[in-house]
């Protein structure tokens, strides 16, 4: 049932994406299985992170149940949408009913999505990753598969006007390798080295992204390592605390 308003969802939005004429380079999707359950993890740039993210698993005829705040489940107009694809609501007092439901779904061999970092990175850097992805593959028995992102936050993110005219935009997509997530080894240390596979890939995406800041303007997109004028990582933890 839920297929019924899932694959309509992702229609309208290829539909949008060719409408905006967005330059989707997408590789790796054949690292997504075919079936069985399995762990997407992602960086997170943008509110439309995870549309892009389930973009890389059509190729493979795989739909991503993304966890996302339970808040977005009570919009009147993306709370049934997000219920009808059997999207997973994360309450942060009630973090263990999520948990659960994700397990069920993982066993019941859908692929769950994840972004570790928990919120949007506003310096476009890896945040920490918290550890519930890797406990989660390792409970249930299925693989990791890291995913990078890069250009969506040039069409709506945190602290910035969405864009949506914007158009000829680039989107940037790297799909990983599947990590195992033996049971036997540190819940820590299997996330660690997520970060660091998610962290090739971001890389990868951006060497690989075709366009540059056009001026001074249109730096606040690049991270202040690469040149840009997007906050460093530092000064984002500094205006939170304030």
């Amino acid at each position: 049932m839920a297929e019924l308003v899932y694959r309509p969802v992702v229609g309208l939005a290829q539909t949008l994406f060719k409408a905006w004429d967005l330059k989707i380079d997408c590789k790796g999707s054949e690292n997504i299985p075919r079936s069985g359950g399995a762990v997407l993890v992602s960086n997170h740039i943008s509110y439309l992170d995870f549309i892009f993210d389930g973009l890389a698993a059509l190729p493979q005829k795989r739909l991503v149940r993304f966890m996302a705040k339970e808040s977005v489940f009570r919009h009147r107009i993306s709370g049934p949408l997000m219920r009808g694809m059997k999207h997973i609501p994360v309450d942060r007092n009630q973090g263990e009913t999520a948990y659960a439901h994700a397990l069920e779904s993982l066993r019941s061999g859908e692929i769950v999505g994840v972004f570790p970092e928990a919120t949007i990175s506003q310096s476009f850097t890896l945040k920490s990753f918290k550890s519930g992805a890797a406990r989660m593959a390792q409970e249930a028995g299925v693989p990791l598969i890291p995913v990078a992102l890069w250009g969506t936050q040039r069409l709506w993110t945190k602290g910035h006007p969405r864009n949506f005219k914007r158009s000829h935009t680039p989107i940037t997509i790297r799909v990983g390798e599947a990590m195992e997530a033996s049971r036997d080894k540190y819940a820590g240390a299997i996330t660690r080295q997520l970060r660091e596979r998610v962290q090739e890939l971001l890389e990868a995406a951006q060497r690989a992204y075709p366009v540059r800041p056009k001026d001074a303007s249109d730096t606040w997109w690049m991270p202040a390592h690469l040149g840009g004028t997007a906050p460093t990582p530092e000064q984002v933890r500094e205006a939170e605390a304030r």
